[in-house]
């Protein structure tokens, strides 16, 4: 029996889509699951190991013997390679680059579909990404697509990168974040697009607190229709 609902919430870089989704997943008392950051994950560990993105061979033993987890700490949501805290990371310019080429492997995805599946089969879930509602979970309960202006997005990674102490320009953090945009959504396999039945939020305008409560109204008008 499933433990709850499988909300899949998916949009481009900076749309505010992880911070949602921590937020919905501890109002509703769900396992929050941030795919986005899996792929991140495989990014970093190419670098590592200096494994070029276009050898596919290496890159599918490599997804086939890390291990990627999340857990709890200090009161938010960590990232684990092969048990190793990469929560911060991740987050870099560099890796955030290279994990839109990494995302658009084939190998990578099929390898990461299998894990993000079976994270989610019993429900009770909010789970985030840019195909989630396409690919991963074509049959989620509620499928949200948040977005929101490419300017305000590069604002709000520039924000999030001077506070943890790098010196980037607005502009070039801008442009990558258009580049990113580019690059997810042209990609051949699972292509960033809004699910034909997702319901598209834009936060542009809008405050945390103001997305998060438009979120919830949704799902309990929702839950109320499947009462009835």
């Amino acid at each position: 029996m499933k433990k709850g609902l499988v909300i899949a919430i998916d949009g481009p870089s900076g749309a505010g889509k992880s911070t949602i989704s921590k937020i919905l997943a501890k109002r509703l008392n769900y396992i929050y699951i941030d795919t986005g950051a899996m792929y991140r994950a495989v990014a970093l560990s190419t670098l590592e190991k200096n494994i070029s993105i276009d050898d596919e061979d290496r890159l599918l033993q490599m997804c086939l013997e890390i291990d990627i987890s999340f857990s709890m700490g200090n009161g938010s949501s960590r990232v684990l390679l092969n048990g190793k805290d990469v929560t911060e990371a991740i987050r870099s310019s560099s890796v955030s680059l290279l994990a839109s080429g990494v995302s658009a492997k084939k190998v990578v995805r099929d390898a990461l579909l299998r894990v993000q599946r079976k994270m989610g089969e019993d429900g009770g879930v909010v789970i985030e990404g840019r195909d989630i509602g396409t690919v991963v979970f074509p049959d989620a309960d509620i499928k949200f697509y948040l977005d929101a202006l490419s300017e305000e997005r590069g604002k709000r990674r520039h924000r999030e990168l001077i506070a943890k102490g790098e010196k980037v320009s607005l502009d070039t953090v801008t442009r990558e974040i258009i580049q990113r945009d580019r690059n997810d959504s042209s990609r051949k396999y699972a292509p960033l697009k809004p699910a034909i039945d997702s319901i598209n939020i834009d936060s542009t305008d809008r405050t945390i607190e103001e997305v998060v409560e438009k979120f919830l109204e949704i799902i309990r008008g929702i839950k109320k229709r499947w009462k009835k």
